[in-house]
Parts: structure tokens; C-alpha cells; sequence
């Protein structure tokens, strides 16, 4: 990640720890949490909170795309400073920073010097919250050195790739009693918002099953040159499995009560063959270019089954290398009627009519979520559908308020684990992998699902 040649040192890091977690899924899942099952880094941060912090002063690390996008938000929302910010493109920080001059807030500082001057920025001693919108095999050191340093930590998807580095992160935070969220935007889409609305009231029943995935044609984003492109091709040409679960995964976990009465359990998981990125090469670049000819181990189209320890399932899917408009496949379905997204629909037995689908335009009416209800006009205009403004305004409404955050470390660690757990699978024909146990049993407690509080 040097300022010189980011692609070239992302590729040279990004393989280190791709080694890493090649050992790590040739020693089996089992092997590297049995000695974990019953270790706790200090007390649990089930319903952890803090007192009250006004205002909320945060660093911002990694200000590309989505860094960026982030900030503008935070902008937006009383009650919080941005003191630094951190990025090894000179021109995006001082952009940042004008930003910030531009909102009549004080320019934050700068830091530049390198792929991990971000640990400069953890050791000040005027921060609450570091922020990571890095790719991903920087997301757990910055959370890591983040919490060392006394800051919660909130990260982009996925938190973490490898078992051991969602077992740090657990353990890191409760050591350094520490919040640590993994910022999943989708489980803030209006759509998937009202879903859980409809299954915490009820109407769906009990809920036994659920399909969730990214389905989302990156192909002309991993070869752009720019962007994403510098980082993200070397997991398609190193990696085989679901490399994006959390999109797709986690509102349906809220929905099926997740860490909060039940847990995953099992997973099965397989690959189809790889050839989507080659033949798109091959037109964009020429059947002869390196780009073409490039060996991509990520099959095209990975499906997983997710068996939780209460015998619900999960069908969750990956494809970013295929042909098609994009979808994260919202389906939950229980004992009284079953919720889709792509395209929008609902059936309520009872209430629909006979084996006809359902719009949502009443259902807004009368189960919109209540935190859609507060937002909506605050939201509009912000990425993602306005998704994206809610996700970070509620992290500092729970942070402002001394409340518990809407997600957990132990959220972030087992929607994350999904991926090394898929890539094991993968590797051993579709063979059963268990799920590490992050909350050590406390899973079987029901609590509150804090995202359906309107404060």
C-alpha cells in the first residue's frame, strides 16, 4: 500500500495473509477454535454500553469511495467531530479536509505517511470512534489498533476473513471493554427493515427459513484500473467461496433471532466452476492479454447452506462474476407467510388474497419500521437509498445516548466467519464445517434486538 505502487504492495500484503489463511483452512476450523470454545478475554460485551459520549470525536481511516461516502454523513449528524482522518493518497485526506472547512467544522488533521499511519491516529487522545472504509485485509488491524488504544472501533464489510482475526476481534474487544461494529448498510434497507418490522409483530410467524446473497456483476469494477480494482481481483484469483456473505446475511439473521436465541450451527458450502472473469477479459483486454489468461480460483456462482442449532437454514449465494442485474435475494419465510425482495412482495395467509403475492405499498402504511419512519426525510438523498445515512446515525445516536449499538463484535464475527467457513467447505468437495461459538453460549440468552428502538 505505498503511495508509489498501491496495487503492487496491496497484492504483496494481500498475500501474506492469504497464506495465512490458507494454513488456517488447511488445519480446519475445528482445530483453531477448540482451544477457544471456552476462552474469554475478559468480561462478555453482550449488551455492552458505555456512558454517553456528546459529541462523538472520530477518525476517519481509508476515505476512498466509501470513506468518503461515510463522511459526508457524519457531516450531517449533530453531536460529532471529525478530528483526523488517515489515507495513503495525500489528495483524498486533504479533500476530506475541505469537506469539513466547507461544513464550518474545524479542518481535521492529516496522515499520510504510509500504509499504517493509522496507528498514529488510533494513539491521539481526543478520539471515541476510529472509522475503517479500508479494503478489506486492513480492516482488522485498524480495529485492532483502534481498541489497544482505548477507541471503538467500527469497520465496512466484511470485519474479517479469516477465523482467527474474527476470534481477535472478539477478544480484543472485550479485553479493552470496547464496542466493535461492522457497518452492514443493508440491514437499514427500508425493504428489509419492514420485513423484520412484519416478524417481530409476528404476521410472518415463526420463521424457519431464509435466502439471502450478493448477487452483483463487478466485473467491469475489478478491472477499472482504479478504485476496488487495485485490491479486490486478488481475492477472485486467490480465493474459492462466499467472499460477501454480510449484504445478504445479516438482515436475515435479525430476522431469525441470531445471537439472540439462536446461532449458526453448520455449514455446507460449493463452488461452480470459474469463467466469467476470463471470458470478460478476453473481450475487454484480448484473449491474449495477462488479464485473460490470469488463473481466478473463485468459482462463479457459490451457494451455502447455513443449519442453525434451532434446525432453521439458510440459502445464502455469492456471484460477482456473472451477467445480471443486481439482487441480494431477501426471502424469509415462517409458519404464516413468507416476505421477498427482488422483486418486492409479501403473502400473509389470511390476510392476502388466495396464492396471490402482495405489493408493500400498505404494508408501509401500516409496518413501516419505526426507525424509517423517524429518518425517512433526513435519509433522502444519502447513498445506497439513504441506507447508508441511517446505518451511521444510529451508531452515534447509540454512542450519544449510552445505549447498547444495533450490532455486536459477536454480529460482526459470525456473519463474517461465513467466509473462511464457505472456503473449507469448498475445498473438502462441500464437507460440513462447524461455526465457532463467538458468544461462548451466551447466544441462548433472549435480548433485544436494539435496532427496532426509536429513542
Amino acid at each position: 500500500m505505498s503511495k508509489s505502487s498501491p496495487s503492487q504492495v496491496n497484492r504483496r500484503e494481500f498475500l501474506k495473509i492469504g497464506v495465512a489463511a490458507g494454513l488456517g483452512a488447511a488445519m480446519g476450523s475445528s482445530i483453531l477454535t477448540s482451544c477457544r470454545s471456552k476462552k474469554s478475554a475478559g468480561d462478555t460485551l453482550i449488551e455492552f454500553k458505555v456512558p454517553p459520549i456528546d459529541p462523538v470525536r472520530i477518525g476517519f481511516v481509508g476515505v476512498g469511495g466509501m470513506g468518503s461516502a461515510h463522511v459526508r454523513n457524519f457531516l450531517k449528524i449533530e453531536g460529532i467531530e471529525i478530528k483526523a482522518v488517515c489515507d495513503i493518497v495525500e489528495d483524498k485526506v486533504a479533500r476530506i479536509q475541505g469537506w469539513c472547512e466547507e461544513a464550518d467544522r474545524p479542518r481535521p488533521e492529516g496522515y499520510t505517511r504510509g500504509d499504517r499511519d493509522f496507528e498514529r491516529l488510533c494513539d491521539r487522545d481526543d478520539l471515541d470512534l476510529v472509522f475503517t472504509a479500508t479494503p478489506w485485509e486492513w480492516h482488522v488491524p485498524v480495529c485492532l489498533a483502534a481498541m489497544k488504544a482505548g477507541k471503538h472501533a467500527a469497520t465496512e464489510v466484511p470485519a474479517a476473513y479469516t477465523i482467527d482475526d474474527c476470534w481477535a476481534l472478539v477478544e480484543t474487544a472485550e479485553k479493552a471493554r470496547r464496542h466493535c461494529i461492522m457497518m452492514e448498510n443493508c440491514c437499514y434497507d427500508r425493504p428489509e427493515m419492514l420485513c423484520l418490522n412484519l416478524v417481530r409483530k409476528g404476521l410472518l410467524g415463526e420463521i424457519f427459513h431464509a435466502e439471502a446473497g450478493y448477487l452483483h456483476d463487478l466485473r467491469g469494477v475489478k478491472f477499472s484500473g482504479q478504485g476496488e480494482a487495485l485490491w479486490r481481483p486478488q481475492h477472485s484469483i486467490a480465493r474459492n467461496g462466499n467472499l460477501y456473505p454480510t449484504h445478504g446475511l445479516g438482515p436475515v439473521s435479525q430476522c431469525l433471532d441470531i445471537n439472540r436465541g439462536d446461532r449458526f450451527d453448520t455449514l455446507v458450502s460449493m463452488s461452480s466452476k470459474s469463467m466469467g472473469l476470463n471470458l470478460y477479459c478476453a473481450e475487454k483486454f484480448g484473449p491474449d492479454s495477462l488479464q485473460a489468461k490470469q488463473k481466478y480460483v473463485l468459482g462463479d456462482v457459490n451457494v451455502s447452506l447455513i443449519r442453525t442449532v434451532n434446525g432453521k437454514v439458510i440459502t445464502l449465494y455469492h456471484d460477482t462474476s456473472s451477467p445480471r442485474p443486481y439482487s441480494r435475494i431477501h426471502i424469509v419465510q415462517g409458519t404464516k407467510g413468507i416476505f421477498e425482495k427482488y422483486p418486492d412482495r409479501v403473502y400473509i395467509e389470511g390476510r392476502s388474497p388466495a396464492d396471490e403475492w402482495e405489493i408493500l405499498d400498505s404494508y408501509y402504511i401500516e409496518h413501516d419500521h419505526p426507525v424509517w419512519r423517524q429518518l425517512e426525510e433526513r435519509s433522502k438523498g444519502a447513498g445506497h437509498g439513504g441506507m447508508d445515512f441511517i446505518e451511521d446515525y444510529r451508531l452515534v445516536e447509540a454512542l450519544r445516548n449510552g445505549r447498547p449499538l444495533d450490532m455486536d463484535v459477536y454480529d460482526a464475527a459470525a456473519w463474517s466467519v461465513v467466509t473462511p467457513l464457505s472456503e473449507r467447505s469448498v475445498a473438502k468437495r462441500g464437507r460440513p464445517v462447524d461455526f465457532p461459538d463467538f458468544t461462548r453460549g451466551r447466544w441462548k440468552e433472549s435480548r433485544p434486538l436494539h435496532v427496532m428502538e426509536v429513542t
